[in-house]
């Protein structure tokens, strides 16, 4: 739980400092004001990237010279501070401190503050590319087990080399004989990746397929697959060993000469899908705005009830300009699953909220945040 926050410098934000409150947080503003832009500060103190696709260098306002972003959080043990701190010298960057000590970088920070976010581009994960539903699944997956992004930044990094070596090879400035060496370190961390994907796809289409039951009054049934580009059902029936990672291994030699001859990889992880059905049919193509939109609403839903079952502490759930486009029957069905949660809501117009959500009030204007009795 945040129990203190303050953003300079960040965007359009400035001079920003506020107790949150324990529950309910209603930052009322119109658009373009900087409501999403609070969010967003908060959000990337998590150790995640901006949900809204934005680079670190676009984090400072274009007139400022840096910024700052810090938070205190309590949990069931201590109270932790987290502090960002960017500028546009080339000498000193980016400062990260948790508890006062300097970080290498932010993945510390993915241990102690777990937060999840609903904005209104979360039906790309629905109707986007499969990048986007993998995405998805790594970072909810990682929430369970931060070990999971040490796999998947050494699975990338590995593959950012082997592509930039198919290209040699491919040019005759390196020998294909060289490619086995990055196809066993592939091989491992790949396999490692496709058994968590495949064990948390598990989960959350078991909660999925009930909560969106509930939501479309027992029509409709929604259901997620794991299609792994290199292992089929039934080979995740046995542990994730020398085995399977040999299976790996023999699918990128199987495929070697063809990623020379196009200077890219064409199997492993990088290729899965999780696809998505509503009563048997893909919901990418066929489904409708409605369901698209409920099917993304309970992805994220399902990913804070896995969460809250597993850890003590709650993560702080964000809603971005969600909760006005939802009727009364679908809010009360969100509140029902992140009640007992830290929230922090964005809305134009609070009357749209429902009358039991009461907590602090909060009004957004050119950047600056003023609090309501």
């Amino acid at each position: 739980m945040i129990t203190y926050a303050e953003i300079d410098g960040f965007k359009n934000l400035s001079g920003i400092a506020f107790e949150p409150d324990s529950k309910y947080n209603i930052i009322v503003g119109p658009n373009a004001q900087g409501k999403t832009n609070l969010l967003e500060a908060l959000w990337i103190l998590s150790g995640c990237r901006s949900f809204r696709g934005s680079k670190e260098r676009d984090y400072i306002a274009l007139d400022g010279s840096r910024m700052s972003a810090k938070i205190k959080i309590r949990d069931l043990v201590r109270e932790q501070r987290i502090e960002l701190d960017m500028s546009r010298s080339t000498a000193s960057p980016k400062t990260i401190l948790l508890n006062g000590v300097k970080q290498k970088g932010s993945r510390a920070l993915f241990d102690v503050f777990k937060c999840i976010a609903f904005i209104p581009d979360d039906t790309e994960i629905i109707k986007g590319s499969p990048e986007k539903r993998r995405s998805f699944i790594d970072m909810a997956a990682s929430q369970l087990n931060p070990v999971f992004v040490v796999h998947i930044n050494k699975y990338n990094a590995i593959m950012d080399q082997r592509n930039a070596l198919l290209k040699e090879i491919m040019q005759g400035n390196a020998p294909a004989a060289v490619l086995e060496i990055w196809d066993r370190q592939a091989a491992h961390e790949g396999a490692l990746i496709s058994y968590m994907r495949n064990e948390y796809v598990g989960r959350i289409n078991e909660i999925c397929g009930r909560l969106y039951r509930t939501i479309s009054g027992g029509s409709e049934e929604l259901e997620l697959e794991y299609k792994s580009n290199i292992f089929r059902p039934e080979d995740f029936e046995k542990p994730c060993g020398e085995e399977a990672y040999e299976q790996y291994f023999q699918k990128l030699r199987d495929t070697a000469e063809y990623d020379i001859r196009t200077g890219i990889t064409h199997a492993g992880a990088n290729r899965d899908e999780i696809p998505i059905k509503i009563n048997g049919v893909s919901a990418r193509d066929y489904g409708s705005q409605g369901q698209i939109k409920s099917a993304a609403l309970v992805m994220k839903l399902a990913q804070a009830e896995i969460y809250k079952k597993r850890s003590k502490e709650p993560p702080v759930v964000f809603l971005d300009d969600v909760m006005g486009e939802l009727d009364e029957t679908r809010q009360k069905f969100v509140f029902d699953i992140i009640k007992g949660m830290q929230v922090f809501i964005t809305t134009p117009n609070e009357s749209a909220l429902l009358p039991e959500i009461e907590g602090k009030i909060m009004r957004m204007s050119g950047g600056r945040l003023t609090e309501e009795n």
